[in-house]
């Protein structure tokens, strides 16, 4: 009767990271370019000990591969707002100096001149990041070209400032990092760029990508959650009762 106490606490402990990643999805239903992962599975491993190999402990797999098919389009007519099409990805700075990837495209002229998106990280170029001169107007082409215009001199042809680091993750399948960002699955290319796939990385001016996720699924999603843990505590009370019932049986009067 223990094995069946033990297998149903550790699935019970093990679905909190499915509960998180649900919660996240629901959270971020009007967050700008995000992106829903591949739900966790639940996966029997094998205890290994003494004895007879007779016990199995449930477990969550932890990588959560990210779901690129396209979010509604909002069309703002901003000069600084991109959105990747098909399966096209960003690359910007993490934190720790790593290059991480987002679909999020609300981009912005920091204070020091450094392009960034709204969440503040910094997005890279082909060549670092991209710094925009003072008393420039900025414009992004569809191929991720970065050209400024000279407000001072307005009659000139606009400048190339930089090219956005894009690209096409059609055949690179990507997971959730920490920070939120995306970076390859493949360890090999994790913290840094990866070979571009064999679309075309290009992007829409002028409009902002919505999330992916479906609030209706997420929120069935939940609900089927719910009910498996509650199957799962009544599994665990009802074996006490049937160990409880043993017992009283084999008590000498």
């Amino acid at each position: 009767m223990d094995k069946l106490a033990f297998t149903a606490l550790a699935s019970i402990r093990n679905q909190g990271q499915l509960r998180a990643q649900i919660t996240n999805s629901l959270a971020n239903v009007s967050t700008v370019g995000f992106k829903e992962s591949y739900a966790l599975a639940e996966q029997a491993r094998e205890v290994n000990g003494a004895g007879f190999n007779t016990r199995v402990a449930p477990g969550m797999a932890s990588q959560e591969v990210i779901k690129l098919h396209p979010g509604a389009f909002n069309m703002t007519g901003h000069a600084l707002d991109v959105a990747m099409n098909d399966k096209t990805v960003l690359g910007v700075q993490a934190t720790d100096g790593d290059v991480g990837f987002t679909r999020r495209g609300d981009l912005r002229v920091s204070a020091t001149g450094l392009l960034e998106n709204a969440a503040g990280q910094v997005i890279l170029g082909e060549s670092g990041p991209i710094t925009v001169p003072p008393g420039q107007l900025v414009s992004i082409g569809p191929d991720g070209t970065v050209r400024g215009q000279s407000l001072a001199t307005p009659n000139l042809p606009a400048t190339e400032i930089g090219q956005l680091m894009l690209r096409d993750a059609s055949e690179m399948p990507l997971i959730r990092r920490t920070d939120g960002l995306f970076e390859p699955l493949d360890e090999d290319y994790r913290g840094q760029d990866f070979p571009q796939g064999p679309e075309p990385a290009t992007l829409t001016t002028g409009a902002l990508e919505g999330s992916n996720v479906n609030p209706v699924e997420a929120m069935v999603k939940l609900m089927d959650f719910s009910r498996a843990f509650e199957a799962k505590i009544k599994t665990v009370s009802e074996a006490k009762s049937i160990d409880e019932s043993g017992a009283s049986m084999m008590r000498i009067s």
